[in-house]
């Protein structure tokens, strides 16, 4: 199933004032919530979370509270889980929730590693571990998993900073474009992986990187607000789907 049909250009699609408007938001959410030099608590998907300085706080963006809820609805029993890009670890906190064995939740933001297993602890989900990696490089080759999450950064664009980390990723998603190839090699036998994706993302471009790496896409769940709709993504393999569809 395409994710992204032509739409290769949000800015061409939305116009030049969706493009003012998106640039105001960022310069909003950077300088008061992402560069913010406090650390935060908040409730959300009925977690205690604390936020510390320069971790994506899912009280302010409805991505997490929206792909937790779907998580904690989910049977995950017994499965072993991966969160690559955890910030808070309200996803991976969720996933154990909803049953994991274990859940090894990932960031390149040294502080969200701290994050987690702070939010791991003070809410009882000790299932729950989390590492310093750029997507899968501090995890051995060897390991893999039954599902794979991740809510990648929405748009491309040099960041500025270890928090602008979470909103930009890179010239051309410089940054999240190997995550499928490498997710590819750490799913199991009939795994599955959970991606967020923003109406704001180049859609087209996911597309192509999820089809390259033998995934097949099918849309589980979207939720919509006045300037953006969030789409949650179920990938299995494309030689596994084909298999079912055959039996």
């Amino acid at each position: 199933m395409s994710i992204g049909g032509q739409a290769i250009d949000p800015d061409d699609t939305f116009g030049p004032a969706r493009t003012v408007f998106r640039k105001l938001v960022h310069f909003l959410s950077y300088h008061f919530i992402l560069k913010r030099n406090r650390t935060t608590s908040a409730r959300v998907a009925g977690l205690h979370l604390t936020v510390l300085p320069s971790v994506f706080h899912p009280k302010f963006f409805l991505t997490s509270g929206f792909f937790a809820e779907f998580l904690q609805t989910a049977d995950l029993t017994g499965k072993t889980v991966v969160e690559v890009g955890t910030g808070s670890g309200i996803l991976a906190l969720s996933a154990a929730r909803a049953g994991a064995s274990s859940v090894l939740a990932l960031d390149i933001n040294p502080r969200a590693v701290e994050t987690t297993r702070l939010n791991a602890t003070q809410n009882g989900l000790h299932q729950v571990s989390a590492a310093e990696s750029n997507l899968f490089s501090a995890v051995p080759a060897s390991w893999t998993f039954d599902v794979i999450i991740c809510s990648p950064p929405s748009f491309s664009g040099e960041p500025r900073d270890a928090a602008d980390r979470a909103w930009h990723a890179g010239p051309g998603y410089r940054d999240i474009a190997p995550l499928f190839d490498q997710a590819a090699d750490r799913l199991r036998e009939n795994g599955r992986m959970y991606l967020l994706l923003s109406s704001d993302s180049n859609l087209a471009l996911f597309d192509s990187l999820i089809a390259k790496a033998g995934f097949r896409s099918a849309r589980v769940a979207t939720r919509s607000i006045w300037v953006e709709a969030f789409y949650l993504y179920e990938l299995r393999r494309e030689s596994e789907v084909a298999q079912a569809n055959v039996a």
